[in-house]
């Protein structure tokens, strides 16, 4: 299958931060530019920036526009940029986040080892980087003696045989093997996988809504069945619980798998869509849709599993 598949959260924007007005209940990449500024500047006391313009945000900018003596309305606009040294047009001083890892579709198929030069190498190292095996500073398509022995260390921490060539079982304990070609409805897995996928990306940074079924708003399970529908014509169970009586349990997840997660009550509570590279993308209650770890501290210990459907 072709293509490529986003699996990290970008913060994709033309416009830069002070080209418009920001306030409470929006939600924009340029949200999460003004809260890195805030929180240099000691305003904003979140540990982790979003893209939502929540009541901490508005807390941070009354507190900034007070210090300044600006009108303390929470609002972001003209006299607020300027004061916080923001010009028009311009994009804030500020650490950008790193670039998206992008991984082909095609990864994982292509066995690799010592000596070649393939797009793929890079792939490969990005994510040996990732978990701390590859310690280089720069990624290449070229597959060295520092790529041979991160894999090696690989395969020994993870007791396969450290021969320092990516095949199959590397790439399955990478989590990036192939997705199986089998046949379901009509239509094949990997076929089905990259047209979900394809289709999370869209709503990435709609809003959560209870109750909500469409592109103006999701709830977690409302935007699982609205993906499914419009990208494999497959329909699901209105509820998580129901959702996870459904498919084929997986003990590891591919690309465009579901994985679950007991959250507010027993059983399975909310749920995501696995994008590989350990992780998935859902509807947050508090930051819309968005990409998480599996890794990450609130939700690795809430992890159900994974199932296919």
């Amino acid at each position: 299958m072709a293509g490529t598949l986003l699996v990290s959260s970008p913060l994709a924007s033309n416009a830069a931060l002070g080209d418009r007005t920001l306030k409470s209940g929006m939600t924009h990449s340029e949200v999460k530019q003004l809260q890195e500024v805030l929180k240099k500047k000691g305003y904003f006391k979140s540990s982790k920036t979003t893209t939502y313009f929540g009541t901490v945000t508005k807390s941070a900018v009354v507190n900034f526009q007070k210090k300044n003596r600006l009108k303390a309305d929470g609002i972001a606009g003209a006299n607020t940029y300027k004061a916080l040294g923001i010009k028009k047009g311009a994009a804030p001083a500020v650490k950008k986040a790193s670039a998206p890892a992008v991984i082909s579709s095609t990864f994982g198929k292509r066995t690799l080892k010592s000596g070649m030069t393939h797009s793929d190498v890079k792939q490969l190292q990005d994510i040996l980087k990732k978990k701390g095996y590859l310690k280089i500073s720069k990624t290449t398509t070229y597959f060295g003696s520092a790529t041979k022995s991160a894999v090696i260390n690989f395969q020994k921490k993870n007791r396969l045989k450290a021969d320092g060539v990516v095949g199959t079982n590397t790439f399955r304990a990478l989590g990036s093997a192939p997705s199986s070609s089998s046949k379901v409805a009509g239509v094949s897995s990997t076929s089905k996988s990259t047209k979900i996928v394809s289709t999370t990306k869209k709503y990435q940074n709609v809003p959560y809504k209870w109750g909500g079924t469409t592109p103006k708003g999701f709830d977690c399970s409302g935007y699982l069945g609205y993906v499914f529908k419009q990208g494999a014509n497959i329909s699901l169970p209105r509820t998580v619980a129901d959702i996870y009586k459904k498919g084929v349990k997986v003990s590891s997840p591919q690309v465009g798998d579901l994985v679950f997660f007991e959250t507010y009550k027993k059983g399975a509570s909310h749920a995501g869509i696995y994008i590989g590279n350990r992780q998935f993308i859902h509807s947050s209650s508090s930051n819309g849709v968005m990409i998480s770890s599996l890794n990450n501290s609130y939700w690795s210990p809430k992890y159900l599993g994974a199932k296919r459907i």
